[in-house]
């Protein structure tokens, strides 16, 4: 049973809801770049691709999230499995209970195996309609809330976790009812309060037998067999005129437990797992994200809003926050290859640490970066590092979950000054360029972050005529 289906649902939708951090038009020229990019190599853009295509530019988003919402469900039918185990093997236990004084009624084993069958129908029932009615059990396995996408697929997964708890259960059945054949001599018969006589009951068992009457005859039983392992409650003891064909029902409860129970849990337990990755398939195709992908990928050009049509007019970008002076700082982070090839001497000097993260970095390089600046900012006073950024590349979820975790590793005095840096890394970013850096900050707080620039970038109100 793959998880293929289910695992692309829920990074593309994790994708999308990291995605909504961003800016519009960041998101359109990304999108519209990668659908050209697919155009060129006459390939057709497809969202396995595109995740792809995302997680080269900034790094995995969706992985571990998938990761944990798969492994509470592999859990779940991790415990189905070893449950359906144990009770299978308990349940024919007290189904082949016997002391020698008595019979094991067939009626009996008849309907708990009916039984059985409405138990893996109703499942089936409740995965087609939509029903939850294990959501307490996923709430108290689950750490935290799940996603739209997870919640419309539980339904789905609880019913293949229980079938394959029922397919346990069968097997586990199955071997513990040969290995009693082998083991003990077990003396079946049949009998019911009922007014029923043999030929009714022969009927019955003749027609439920049926389905293997051409692959197994003797575990069809016959008229005499019948007739002659019916008992009463009146009866004592193991009183019969033929007490070896009181054995001969042990061919035909294997048949029915196998025909019955083991292959209907078997043969509902694959299409449950089909159910379930058609489900995801048709989740991904009516994704809102998956529609709003698909415009910008077609669209040439974002749709501003603006109340006019001049294109030298710039959305409003303004903020509250200013640029602040650059900190006396010999730790600097370049982050998804900013700063390359080389840093602004007024960043790089004899004495500084330059570490690296973000872009094509692993998240295990990332840790270790994140390491690194601790253990240097241990022994510093007024610890301070430099983030250096391309200004043109607005900021990321990537980039924001960086400097969480750094702010609870880092001493708690630590302060971030982010230097977004053009290509040539020679002028001054445009300012609504910058403007999205100080609104950056602003979420991340400015005690925390701020936005600086090199001394040699900030422009001279003389030179500039302003004075």
């Amino acid at each position: 049973m793959t998880d293929t289906a289910i695992r692309l649902l829920l990074e593309f939708d994790d994708r999308v809801r990291r995605d909504q951090e961003q800016a519009p038009a960041f998101l359109h020229r990304r999108d519209r770049k990668y659908a050209l990019n697919c155009q060129q190599r006459g390939v057709t853009p497809s969202p396995r691709d595109w995740l792809a295509h995302v997680k080269r530019l900034s790094g995995p988003g969706g992985g571990p999230g998938a990761d944990a919402a798969l492994g509470i469900w592999r859990r779940i039918m991790a415990g189905f499995l070893l449950a359906g185990a144990f009770l299978g093997v308990i349940t024919m236990l007290g189904l082949l209970f016997y002391e020698g004084g008595q019979r094991i009624n067939v009626t009996v084993i008849l309907a708990f195996v009916f039984l059985q069958c409405l138990l893996a129908a109703f499942t089936t029932l409740q995965a087609f309609a939509g029903w939850q009615p294990w959501r307490p059990l996923v709430a108290r396995l689950s750490s935290g809330e799940p996603t739209t996408a997870l919640r419309r697929l539980q339904p789905q997964l609880m019913a293949r976790a229980a079938h394959t708890g029922g397919v346990a259960f069968g097997i586990s059945g199955l071997l513990t009812l040969l290995v009693m054949v082998v083991v003990q001599d077990l003396a079946f018969g049949w009998s019911t309060t009922l007014n029923t006589d043999s030929h009714r009951f022969l009927g019955l068992v003749q027609a439920i037998a049926a389905p293997w009457q051409w692959l197994w005859p003797v575990a069809v039983p016959d008229a005499n067999l019948v007739e002659t392992t019916r008992f009463f409650r009146a009866q004592t003891g193991s009183i019969t005129t033929h007490p070896a064909r009181l054995g001969d029902w042990w061919p035909f409860v294997v048949m029915v437990w196998i025909g019955y129970v083991l292959l209907p849990r078997l043969i509902l337990a694959i299409i449950a797992d089909g159910h379930l990755r058609l489900r995801a398939r048709r989740l991904l195709d009516r994704h809102p994200g998956l529609t709003a992908l698909q415009y910008r990928m077609e669209t040439p050009a974002l749709e501003t809003g603006n109340a006019h049509n001049d294109a030298e007019h710039q959305p409003d970008t303004s903020t509250n926050s200013q640029l602040k002076p650059l900190p006396e700082s010999d730790t600097v982070i370049c982050w998804a290859g900013a700063g390359e090839p080389e840093l602004p001497d007024a960043l790089n000097g004899p004495d500084t640490l330059v570490l690296r993260a973000g872009g094509r970095a692993s998240l295990e390089d990332d840790t270790n970066t994140l390491e690194k600046a601790a253990d240097h900012l241990a022994n510093i006073t007024r610890p301070a590092v430099i983030v250096v950024t391309r200004s043109w590349e607005p900021p990321t979820g990537e980039l924001q979950d960086f400097l969480q975790q750094a702010r609870e590793q880092w001493p708690s005095a630590s302060h971030v000054a982010l230097v977004p840096l053009t290509a040539s890394g020679l002028e001054k970013p445009p300012a609504h360029q910058l403007q999205q850096w100080l609104r950056f900050t602003e979420r991340l707080g400015t005690d925390f972050a701020v936005v600086s620039l090199p001394p040699s970038l900030l422009q001279n109100p003389y030179q500039q005529g302003e004075l």
